[in-house]
Order: C-alpha cells, then sequence, then structure tokens
C-alpha cells in the first residue's frame, strides 16, 4: 500500500501551491490588482506581500535558498518587463522590484527561523 507523507507536509505543499498561484495572477494579469487609491504604496506592500509569502512557503518544503532566491528574483525582473512591455493597462516600476526582493529576503529569513525553531522542538514566539 502507498504510503502518504504527514499531514503537515500536505498542508505546505497547498500553502505553496495557493501562494504561487496568487502570486502569478497577481503578477501576469493584464489589469492588475486593485490600486488602493489613496493609500500611498500599496503595492509595493502587495509585492512584497506575495514575494515573501512564496519564498516562505517554498523555504518550509525544503528548497534550497539559493534555488528559492534565484526563481524569485528572474520571476520579479520578467514580471516587470512583462507589465512594462506587453500590458497596456500596467508600466514596469523598478521600486516594485525592489519590493518583490525585500520580499524574497523576508520570507527567507522568515522560513529559516521557523524551520530552525521547528526543528528544535521549541515554540516560534
Amino acid at each position: 500500500m502507498l504510503a502518504l507523507p504527514p499531514t503537515s507536509c500536505w498542508i505546505r505543499w497547498i500553502l505553496f501551491a495557493c501562494a504561487v498561484v496568487v502570486q502569478l495572477i497577481a503578477l501576469y494579469s493584464p489589469s492588475g490588482p486593485g490600486r488602493g487609491e489613496g493609500i500611498p504604496h500599496l503595492d509595493k506592500v502587495g509585492h512584497f506581500a506575495t514575494f515573501a509569502t512564496v519564498a516562505l512557503t517554498a523555504g518550509w518544503l525544503g528548497f534550497r535558498w539559493w534555488v528559492i532566491a534565484a526563481a524569485l528574483v528572474a520571476n520579479a525582473a520578467i514580471s516587470e518587463i512583462w507589465q512594462g512591455l506587453l500590458l497596456a493597462e500596467r508600466s514596469g516600476d523598478p521600486f516594485d522590484f525592489l519590493a518583490d526582493v525585500a520580499g524574497i529576503a523576508a520570507g527567507l529569513l522568515a522560513a529559516r527561523w521557523t524551520s530552525a525553531a521547528r526543528r528544535s522542538g521549541r515554540p516560534i514566539s
């Protein structure tokens, strides 16, 4: 009989898949997410959060940090070029790229911190 991985492993994969889907929709859809009119730089918060979440959940799955960083930095660069050249209602923004990279770093640090705490058996606080 086929042995299934522990439930927590499935949950981590589901969280990762959801984070990737949300990120790809937010980055590559023609109109993009809502602009957050009246709230300055809300789009940067969105960029930071989506990249941090993907990096965090990928780290929980045990992907090597440099693979996560390389894939997500490439995605950040490609998405800004894509938005600037191919999506009429959107524009590429180097500050979005910087927010993406900051999110990647934060997500990787959070993954390392939470994984180390989980391995040691101490509570995350």
